[in-house]
């Protein structure tokens, strides 16, 4: 018995075919080096721990979220704090496509990260430490193509407060300035 009769077109296979491709590109598992180690800081790692202990916690968070100058402020709990650092993990430069395309500069208490060329995403990352603990975090990323321009500056100061400032031109539509800051309370 059929009760649906449903008809594909030629066209719409292949839109299928093409959105099943690249769904499936995204669920590729991340990468390390060949070997297992990692060559640059563990960012995607940092943020995985922190999430977890976040979620753990389940602080209240002051949260500002400003758009284009209109800004709103509330008190929360985030429920996903994976997506909440969704912008700082996808910041990880450790793909082994990547491995000798940043330059490093580590000191005591500092390591900068420099993209070699424009087309990386991540351009620099600052990370202050005090002995092995990350005392803030500074990532700056870039993205331009021929529909939009993207920079986004992500800061984190663990325990503390998290801030995401992005502007972002799109062709026909304009430029969109956002800035959302988390303070979490003690």
């Amino acid at each position: 018995m059929y009760w649906c009769k449903l008809k594909i077109t030629p066209i719409a296979a292949l839109l299928g075919g093409l959105l099943l491709l690249s769904g499936l590109q995204a669920c590729r598992p991340d990468k390390t080096q060949s070997n297992g180690t990692l060559k640059y800081f563990d960012i995607a790692g940092f943020f995985r721990a922190d999430t977890a202990k976040l979620t753990k916690l389940n602080p209240r968070v002051d949260k500002t979220v400003t758009h284009n100058g209109v800004t709103e402020n509330k008190t929360v709990q985030i429920p996903n704090w994976g997506q909440e650092f969704n912008l700082f993990i996808q910041s990880d430069i450790n793909r082994p496509a990547w491995k000798n395309s940043y330059t490093v500069l580590n000191t005591d208490s500092l390591i900068i990260y420099t993209a070699k060329t424009s087309d990386l995403r991540t351009t620099k990352i600052l990370i202050k430490k005090n002995k092995d603990k990350v005392k803030w975090m500074v990532i700056y990323n870039h993205t331009k193509n021929l529909l939009y321009e993207t920079k986004e500056k992500l800061s984190y100061f663990p325990d503390s407060v998290y801030q995401i400032e992005k502007s972002q031109q799109v062709r026909l539509m304009g430029k969109n300035l956002y800035r959302i800051k988390g303070e979490l309370k003690k």
